[in-house]
């Protein structure tokens, strides 16, 4: 629902809403609100449409953001959000379900909006291993990113558990953080190279399928291998697969992908859609929540130019 003062409706119901705008940026995480921040300043009418599902959910703090470093991911959203209103920036809570030509979105509630420029922020989605316990565990002492939790878990019984090509590397990231890091080979086969590189760095490599997480008093313990051996870790890391989060998006912008299946974006995050960029997790999903936030400032600094070269071309 929309407060066209910036706040929220409180869930209220409303009419179906049919509002203008310069830019609307679908997505309300670092870079949907960065974004948001600078078309706000720069006088544009912006709406953030946000489905509030975001990446880092899960995780109790977020780490190297200067001068936010170990701030509670939602505290930084609140704040976000806070300071987008104060330049007449709109906040939607929903979800786009459809995009039309020119632009119209279509709100799952059944409200729509229209905007000259669309900014895509909506992140991704990570896809993790059919291992018991992998999903409550996730962002707490299941993780992804060794910049993001390494500190956090330094000189602890570490595991990396290799779900992908990348693995490899992922393992010898981590050994930087302890001397205690345990490579489970899980359904991924590697090479007697990569075998000799992990363990000449005093990497133990445990061979067969992971099965799932112990837990005692909500803290991991340990990793269970098919056959019931446990190997003791409290910290256990992956290289996830990840999706862009874009609800179909998309293709029905019409935006080219790269081979991974991210929209692909020149330096501005501009798509090879007229009128869309995209910025985040969405373009690449190894961003941290400060260099998500650094892309939504340049994608809106390059649409408000290209907004400006429209109101130089259509005065009226």
């Amino acid at each position: 629902m929309v407060d066209r003062s910036g706040g929220w409706l409180d869930g209220r119901s409303a009419t179906h809403l049919n509002f203008n705008y310069d830019v609307v940026v679908i997505g309300g995480g670092a870079a949907g609100l960065s974004a948001a921040l600078v078309l706000g300043r720069a006088r544009r009418r912006v709406a953030v449409i946000d489905a509030g599902e975001p990446r880092n959910a899960p995780a109790q703090h977020m780490q190297g953001y200067l001068s936010r470093d170990g701030m509670p991911p939602q505290e930084l959203l609140a704040e976000g959000r806070t300071e987008i209103r104060r330049y007449g920036v709109e906040i939607i809570d929903g979800r786009v379900v459809e995009i039309e030509p020119g632009f119209t979105l279509r709100l799952s509630n059944g409200d729509s909006v229209n905007a000259r420029r669309i900014l895509l922020a909506t992140g991704v989605r990570d896809e993790l291993p059919e291992i018991e316990g992998a999903h409550a565990r996730w962002g707490r002492d299941f993780l992804h990113c060794p910049y993001c939790h390494g500190w956090e878990v330094r000189d602890q019984p570490i595991g990396v558990i290799a779900t992908q090509s990348g693995s490899v590397l992922h393992a010898h990231l981590l050994r930087q953080w302890s001397d205690d890091v345990v490579f489970f080979t899980h359904t991924q086969q590697i090479s007697s190279d990569e075998r000799a590189t992990v363990e000449a760095r005093g990497i133990r490599v445990v061979d067969g399928v992971v099965t799932r997480f112990e837990v005692e008093n909500d803290q991991l313990t340990g990793v269970a291998l098919a056959g019931g051996h446990v190997v003791a870790r409290t910290a256990v890391f992956i290289r996830p697969a990840g999706l862009p989060h874009t609800d179909g998006l998309l293709d029905q912008l019409g935006c080219e992908r790269d081979e991974a299946g991210f929209p692909a974006v020149d330096a501005s995050g501009q798509t090879s859609a007229t009128g869309v960029w995209a910025a985040g997790n969405i373009v690449d999903p190894r961003m941290q929540v400060i260099t998500a936030a650094g892309a939504g400032n340049a994608a809106a600094i390059a649409i408000n130019a290209d907004l400006v070269s429209d109101d130089v071309a259509n005065p009226n």
